[in-house]
C-alpha cells in the first residue's frame, strides 16, 4: 500500500534515485488489478506481462543513467492506465461498440505516444460508456464498471474506468476525455482528481469518436488527467500538450507553473442559485469547507448569484447537437438504435446496444426538428452566459458542485441529461476545470467540487487544488473492494 498511495512523480523520482525499481512499481500496481478488477471492471483488456517487461526495460536505462539521472523522463517506469477509446497499440479501441469488438489499434494516439515518451507504463486500457456517450460506463463488449467505494453504485462515465483504476490503485494516474463531464464526474464519483484542460491543450487525435464538428461544439471534447495526487496533474499535461495535425483544434498553449500562483488575494467565486436539481447538503459542507481552506490562505471569498447557470442543460445540449455529422456514419452502423427495441433487448438481456446509446440518436433526432431560430437562440445565450462567468470569475476562480449528489446506483441517470448540467456548463464555455476530493460522505462515498478558471489559467485551478489536497488530505483510498 506504501507504493499504490505515492503519486506518479514521487514514484518515478524513487526509481530514478534507485529507492525503488519500475519492476517493483509496476508490480504492486499490477497484483492490485489482478486481485480487485474482476469485481469492479474498471480496465477492460489489459497488457499485464507486456508491462512488466517494459519495467525491466525501464529498470536497465536507470542503471545506464545512474551518472546521469536527471536524462530520465518525468515518469519513467511508472504504470499508467488509457481510456479504451483512446489508440493504444496492439490494444482493443471498440469504445464499448459491439461492432467494433475486434479492432485492434495498429500505433499509438498521439497524447497515448507522448506519454508513453514520458516515461509511463500503460498497463491497460479502461471501460467506458458505449461509444463515450454517457455518464455511466457500461457497454456489451465489455460489462458494467463499478465504483470502488460501494460497487453497488456507479463509477461514472465516460472514462469511468480510469477513475475506478486510478481510485482503486491500479495505476496513479490515467487518459481520459471529457466532452460533458466525462474526466470529472468519474473523479468525482471515485474520489480522485481530474482536469479538464482549456479546448486545444491536448490532442484527441486517435480517440473513436474521432474529433470532428463545426461551429460552437467542436471545442466541446477534451482530454487530461485522472490522478490520485493533485501535483501528477500538471506534469501530465505537460508531458502531453501541444498541437497535432490530426485534431484541428490542438494548439500551442503556455501552461504556467501552479507554484507561480499566491492565493493571498486571489478572488474564489461561491456559485448561489446557479443548480436546476438542488444540491444535497453533504456536497454543499464540503464546499463550504473548500472555501473556509481558501481563506484561511488569504484567498477572498465573494457568493454570486448565477441563476443563468439553471438553463446550461439546455444550451449544451443544443450547442453540441449543432453539429453535421451524421452519427450512423461516425459509428458505422445500418440504423439508429431506437429506445422501443433497445429497451426490450435490455429486459431479455440480448442485444448489441444500451439505452444511453439509443438516447443518445433520439436526441439528435428531436434537435434536427428543433426551428432554425430556436436552436440560434440557444446557442447564443450559451454564449451570453460564457461571457457572464468570465466577468464573474475574472482571474479567480469558481468553486461549483459537480454534480447534485453522492455517486448514484447503477442506471440511476439513464434517461435524465439534466444531470449533465453541473459539469457540462464548463465545456460549453471552455473554462479549465480541476476535479478535487474532499474526503468521504456519511455512506462512505467520495464529495469533492470543481475549481473552475478562465481559459487558459488551468495552472491556478491546479493550484487550488494543491492547496485543498494538502489541508483536507484528497484521495483516500476505498475500503469497499479491499
Amino acid at each position: 500500500m506504501e507504493i499504490i498511495e505515492r503519486s506518479a512523480t514521487s514514484l518515478a523520482r524513487a526509481i530514478r534515485e534507485g529507492e525503488l525499481t519500475s519492476r517493483e512499481v509496476v508490480e504492486a500496481h499490477v497484483a492490485r488489478a489482478r486481485r480487485l478488477n474482476p469485481k469492479l471492471k474498471a480496465i477492460a483488456a489489459d497488457r499485464f506481462e507486456e508491462a512488466l517487461a517494459e519495467a525491466d526495460a525501464a529498470d536497465a536505462r536507470v542503471r545506464e543513467s545512474r551518472s546521469a539521472p536527471g536524462e530520465l523522463a518525468p515518469f519513467h517506469g511508472v504504470p499508467c492506465t488509457i481510456k479504451e477509446s483512446f489508440a493504444l497499440t496492439g490494444m482493443p479501441n471498440a469504445a464499448g461498440l459491439v461492432h467494433r469488438s475486434e479492432v485492434r489499434a495498429d500505433s499509438d494516439a498521439p497524447a497515448v505516444a507522448r506519454l508513453r515518451a514520458a516515461g509511463a507504463i500503460p498497463i491497460g486500457v479502461t471501460n467506458t460508456s458505449e461509444a463515450t456517450m454517457w455518464i455511466e460506463s457500461s457497454n456489451h463488449v465489455y460489462g458494467r464498471t463499478s465504483n470502488p467505494y460501494n460497487p453497488k453504485r456507479t463509477a461514472g462515465g465516460s472514462s469511468g474506468g480510469e477513475g475506478a483504476a486510478v481510485a482503486a490503485g491500479f495505476a496513479p494516474i490515467g487518459l481520459g476525455t471529457d466532452i460533458g463531464g466525462s474526466i470529472r464526474l468519474p473523479a468525482f464519483f471515485n474520489g480522485v482528481f481530474g482536469h479538464k484542460p482549456s479546448p486545444g491543450v491536448i490532442p484527441c487525435s486517435g480517440h473513436f469518436p474521432a474529433p470532428s464538428g463545426n461551429g460552437s461544439s467542436a471545442e466541446m471534447l477534451a482530454a487530461g488527467p485522472l490522478a490520485r495526487r493533485a501535483g501528477d496533474l500538471m506534469p501530465f499535461v505537460r508531458a502531453v500538450a501541444g498541437p497535432d495535425p490530426g485534431d484541428p483544434i490542438s494548439r500551442d498553449v503556455e501552461l504556467r507553473d501552479p507554484a507561480s500562483v499566491s492565493l493571498e488575494g486571489l478572488d474564489v467565486v461561491l456559485s448561489e442559485g446557479a443548480t436546476l436539481v438542488p444540491v444535497r447538503g453533504e456536497l454543499r459542507d464540503a464546499r463550504e469547507r473548500a472555501a473556509g481552506v481558501l481563506a484561511a490562505a488569504g484567498a477572498n471569498l465573494r457568493r454570486a448569484s448565477l441563476k443563468g447557470m439553471r438553463r446550461a442543460a439546455e444550451y449544451y445540449l443544443t450547442t453540441l447537437g449543432d453539429s453535421d455529422e451524421d452519427l450512423l456514419e461516425v459509428f458505422a452502423l445500418d440504423a439508429a438504435p431506437t429506445m422501443s427495441k433497445v429497451a426490450v433487448a435490455t429486459m431479455r438481456r440480448r442485444g448489441p446496444h444500451t439505452l444511453p446509446l439509443a438516447l443518445t440518436f433520439w436526441a439528435r433526432s428531436m434537435a434536427e426538428r428543433m426551428p432554425a431560430g430556436r436552436t440560434a437562440r440557444a446557442i447564443e445565450a450559451g454564449r451570453a452566459l460564457t461571457r457572464e462567468l468570465e466577468d464573474v470569475i475574472g482571474d479567480g476562480v469558481l468553486l461549483h458542485p459537480p454534480f447534485p449528489r453522492v455517486a448514484p446506483r447503477h442506471g440511476g441517470t439513464i434517461g435524465r441529461p439534466w444531470v449533465l448540467a453541473n459539469a457540462a456548463v464548463f465545456n460549453l464555455t471552455g473554462m479549465p476545470v480541476t476535479q478535487v476530493p474532499l474526503g468521504l460522505s456519511s455512506k462512505g462515498l467520495p464529495v469533492g467540487v470543481q475549481v473552475v478558471g478562465r481559459r487558459d489559467r488551468d495552472h491556478v485551478t491546479i493550484a487550488v487544488a494543491l492547496e485543498l489536497e494538502r489541508a483536507l488530505g484528497g484521495w483516500v483510498p476505498p475500503s469497499g473492494v479491499a
